[in-house]
């Protein structure tokens, strides 16, 4: 049973810093493409960053300069770098990973909220 399980987030001032981290479970040996998607309350998922099995990122344009996607192969997991959080940045972060188990397969984790606030 693969799971994928985020855990980093918190109560955190406007311009303060997170560290998101997407930790996997189970028998797969490599995560390829993952993205971060962020849900605020009353609004749709939204996808904030990817990175590709080569290792291209592309990001939110609003969180651009301010986040940094990375993935780790010998630890299987897929981190969110937060700097300089801003309240809009408010929302639950779910990780989303193409991993490899056998076959090549999407999961997704339970998210982890973040909320940013004075």
């Amino acid at each position: 049973q693969v799971q994928l399980v985020e855990s980093g987030g918190g109560l955190v001032q406007p311009g303060g810093s997170l560290r998101l981290s997407c930790s996997t479970s189970g028998r797969i040996s490599f995560i390829n493409n993952a993205k971060w998607y962020r849900q605020a309350p009353g609004k749709e998922r939204l996808l904030v960053a990817t990175i590709s099995g080569g290792g291209a990122t592309n990001y939110l344009e609003s969180v651009k300069g301010r986040f940094t996607i990375s993935r780790d192969n010998s630890k299987m997991t897929v981190d969110l770098q937060m700097n300089n959080l801003e309240p809009e940045d408010t929302g639950v972060y779910f990780c989303n990973a193409e991993v490899w188990g056998g076959d090549w397969k999407w999961y997704w984790g339970q998210g982890t909220q973040v909320t940013v606030s004075s």
